[in-house]
């Protein structure tokens, strides 16, 4: 263990950087605050770098507990408040944070045994939609998230947050030609539902029998043209009351529930 009590120390920089895309892409990591989150990495023996805390942490019984939990297997570095409000990224810091490694896979790695049920996320934008896919995706054992090109990105310090510690079990796929993705997976069986408000069939009326891809569209525009067009299946969640839409998230939850209720079934 050793300690910072400066701000421009270059652990303090470096660790900084990864609030943006660039820095997380430039340095294979990503930032995971609070005992939670922590706690939820140790469990799935996710890689973490070193972990850096404060004496907030000891404000906490579970803070303590963690300490003693990680104090003879990782990297520790003890800051001062003054460094560690640098550093953090919320509004109430715990007064620990780690760095996690970035684990970055493409569609191409994407298994495809056992008639898999993958999610793609077409251009969502929204950090809380993406968290809350990637949490949805964890609990109804979704195989794969394929996060195309325009989408925030999942290792964002908010989305990471949103996902409840999801992220360490969800298999993520980052594809830079999404539809060439998605044509490839249909060339090999696999099926694309794309949810449509035009031309759709109601969800519960879809066979979802083998192996398959839903299509969540973005926040603003929905599934692209492009997409709809090579997609076998538009399906639609039908609404009786007066609201026109919901948001991507809540969209795609109810999506994956269904299907994993038909294919249950």
């Amino acid at each position: 263990m050793y300690q910072i009590t400066s701000t421009k120390n270059p652990l303090v920089k470096e660790i900084k950087s990864l609030h943006k895309k660039k820095g997380r892409v430039k340095n294979s990591a990503f930032i995971i605050e609070g005992i939670k989150i922590i706690n939820e990495a140790l469990e799935n023996n996710y890689p973490l770098e070193k972990i850096i805390y404060t004496d907030k942490l000891f404000d906490n019984n579970d803070g303590e507990k963690l300490l003693n939990r990680i104090k003879d297997k990782y990297e520790l570095v003890y800051v001062s408040d003054n460094v560690f409000n640098e550093i953090s990224d919320t509004e109430t810091p715990q007064g620990i944070l780690a760095v996690a490694q970035l684990k970055y896979k493409v569609a191409d790695e994407i298994s495809l045994n056992n008639n898999p049920f993958l999610l793609y996320l077409d251009e969502v934008q929204d950090p809380g939609n993406m968290g809350t896919i990637i949490r949805t995706a964890d609990a109804f054992n979704v195989d794969g998230v394929i996060i195309s090109e325009g989408c925030a990105d999942p290792y964002n310090p908010k989305v990471v947050r949103a996902t409840m510690g999801s992220i360490f079990r969800t298999p993520l796929f980052f594809a830079s030609k999404g539809l060439d993705t998605l044509i490839k997976l249909k060339d090999k069986g696999i099926k694309i539902y794309s949810s449509s408000l035009e031309g759709s069939i109601p969800i519960y009326k879809a066979d979802y029998s083998g192996g398959l891809v839903l299509v969540i569209g973005n926040e603003s525009k929905g599934v692209s043209r492009d997409i709809q067009l090579m997609s076998d299946i538009l399906i639609k969640i039908p609404m009786p009351g007066k609201a026109e839409s919901l948001n991507a998230g809540v969209a795609a939850s109810i999506m994956m529930y269904e299907i994993t209720k038909h294919r249950s079934e």
